[in-house]
């Protein structure tokens, strides 16, 4: 999440990344008060939630329309509300061995259903699509609507399935090769999404507007009921968003510290965005606040150590947070006292609100860890920096894990959604998931890194993990580029095979992995897919308005 900065001046002498004022004015922000909230919209949702159970969830042999009923109600933001009646329908698939082998549109949306929500489904039911050497043959490139699916199924590979990896690949080159200006515009736009960026890796919540403009479109006559409560539900949820939205800006504007600490980004709106994609539900307004907090304390930190401190600067800070406390700041510029007293504070009420629920009084040790060793990490990275110094690849990634901010963001979002009862059970949860933590910020790390490589490259600032790979292997830039997609693809393919075995030794924390987890790695490829996220606010602008501001029409 963090973006490394030029350290051009000397010394003694301040320095700027030179950001962009902050586009989001707090008039604009105070002025968001959507209609749809209120008893009549819960009741005329909670009516249309019953028919949809009662018309579209009957008893059928046609498994295909059971299938794209459960993956339109995922694309259009609607699987909590049908969660009983997916795994009832879902149950029932799984159990009635389908013969569905020469269909590859059928088979390829059989195993991502199946495999999406967690149920054991075999990579072999692609095997009848493959030729004798093991290659997807040749005439199934013409059915543009099956690869797109296969290509969307492939990624969700577990490693060493080999027959997935050539499923992507071959969907790859067919897709690419597609004449999409001949296809209608629903599937042509379906395609161009896919190729950028699969579903699986793209937060859910921020494509649901375009799937109903594009089911819109479809004009199909038993969608009707569907998109109806899709609408009302969106901009009931974006009703909800914009209060929450509101009161995170409101807290941003008390601390002060835009003021204090003009060197660094001022990204309230973005901050609230990333915690949007980790849960949109309306439900979850504390922890949306909370993540929001969170997430602009790692930005501004990182900025401290980016562009502001001073190497002995940086060394009492992160001494003043791995011991926690406040007097150690003394001899720090004002700014940097301000930085610390707010993380301070607000990691401090945060743990007491958990001790008041819960009556554990032991967050705080593992809350401050947390920002010790990301403090330490982002010191190790200006060390690096000061000596000119360039990592191997091996060791700029063990650092980088931890400077991703992961970490920071597990142990916050563990604490704010897990049950009281359970939450003791964090370093527990840590330990047996460290492959998970490790994988979820490599992703966050490796696509922060090709989302700024190019502008980081150009200014001449700290190692990235491409410049790493390139000094180390004296490789091309394309070559270092292609290794670390290769990695990135590794990471999800390790994530995926944690989500699928999570159910069966902790069931109560399967909605935390597959979701808010996993949801880190997919802001990443939100906020890098197109440059800095953070730092460039023009990028997110257009989704930030569709999300947060603009409701659908009924």
């Amino acid at each position: 999440m963090d973006s490394k900065t030029n350290f051009q001046a000397d010394e003694h002498q301040r320095r700027s990344a030179n950001y962009k004022p902050n586009i989001w004015k707090d008039g604009f922000l105070e002025s968001l008060n959507s209609k749809y909230v209120g008893d009549d919209y819960s009741r005329q949702s909670k009516n249309l939630i019953k028919d949809v159970k009662n018309m579209m969830f009957v008893e059928t042999k046609d498994l295909i329309a059971q299938l794209e009923l459960i993956d339109s109600i995922g694309k259009l933001g609607l699987t909590n509300h049908f969660e009983k009646e997916i795994k009832e329908a879902l149950d029932t698939v799984e159990n009635s061995n389908p013969c569905i082998t020469e269909n590859l549109y059928a088979t390829a949306l059989h195993f991502k259903i199946l495999r999406q929500h967690g149920y054991k489904v075999s990579k072999d039911v692609f095997g009848g699509f493959m030729d004798e050497k093991g290659a997807l043959k040749e005439s199934n490139f013409w059915d543009v609507k099956g690869m797109l699916e296969l290509l969307e199924a492939s990624n969700l590979a577990f490693e060493g399935e080999r027959i997935l990896d050539e499923a992507k690949a071959s969907s790859t080159v067919a897709l690419r090769g597609s004449k999409v200006w001949n296809l209608d515009n629903n599937l042509a736009r379906q395609v161009v999404h896919a190729l950028e960026l699969s579903s699986h890796r793209r937060v859910g919540w921020f494509n649901v507007k375009s799937h109903i403009q594009a089911y819109e479109k479809d004009n199909h006559a038993n969608t009707i009921l569907l998109l109806e409560l899709a609408k009302l539900n969106f901009n009931m949820v974006q009703a909800a968003l914009q209060k929450d939205l509101r009161e995170v800006s409101m807290w941003w504007n008390n601390l002060g510290l835009k003021e204090h600490l003009k060197f660094a980004r001022d990204r309230p709106v973005e901050c609230f965005m990333f915690a949007v994609g980790l849960n949109f539900q309306p439900g979850y307004t504390s922890f949306r606040i909370l993540l929001s907090k969170v997430i602009n304390l790692i930005l501004i930190i990182d900025d401290v150590y980016d562009i502001y401190g001073s190497l002995e600067e940086l060394k009492i800070f992160t001494n003043a947070v791995d011991r926690w406390d406040v007097r150690v700041t003394e001899q720090l510029p004002e700014c940097m006292k301000t930085c610390f007293q707010v993380l301070y504070n607000t990691t401090c009420e945060f743990a007491h609100e958990i001790e008041e629920e819960s009556g554990w009084n032991l967050a705080l040790p593992h809350l401050s860890k947390a920002w010790a060793d990301f403090c330490k990490a982002l010191l190790v990275e200006a060390e690096w920096y000061s000596r000119s110094y360039t990592p191997s690849l091996e060791e700029y990634l063990s650092n980088g894990c931890i400077s991703s901010s992961v970490s920071v963001l597990l142990v916050h979002t563990f604490f704010s959604t897990t049950h009281r009862d359970r939450i003791k059970g964090i370093a527990d949860f840590l330990h047996k998931n460290e492959d998970l933590v490790h994988n979820i910020s490599l992703i966050v790390r490796l696509t922060n890194d090709l989302g700024t490589s190019a502008a980081e490259q150009e200014r001449g600032d700290a190692p990235s993990a491409i410049r790493c790979y390139m000094q180390e292997m004296n490789a091309s830039e394309d070559i270092a580029e292609r290794k670390i997609k290769g990695m990135i693809d590794n990471a999800w393919k390790k994530i995926n095979g944690t989500c699928l075995r999570t159910p069966q030794h902790v069931p109560f924390l399967s909605p935390f992995i597959n979701n808010i987890a996993t949801n880190i790695a997919r802001m990443a490829h939100s906020l890098y897919q197109a440059g800095d996220g953070f730092g460039d606010q023009e990028q997110g602008s257009r989704l930030i308005h569709s999300v947060l501001v603009e409701p659908l029409p009924l």
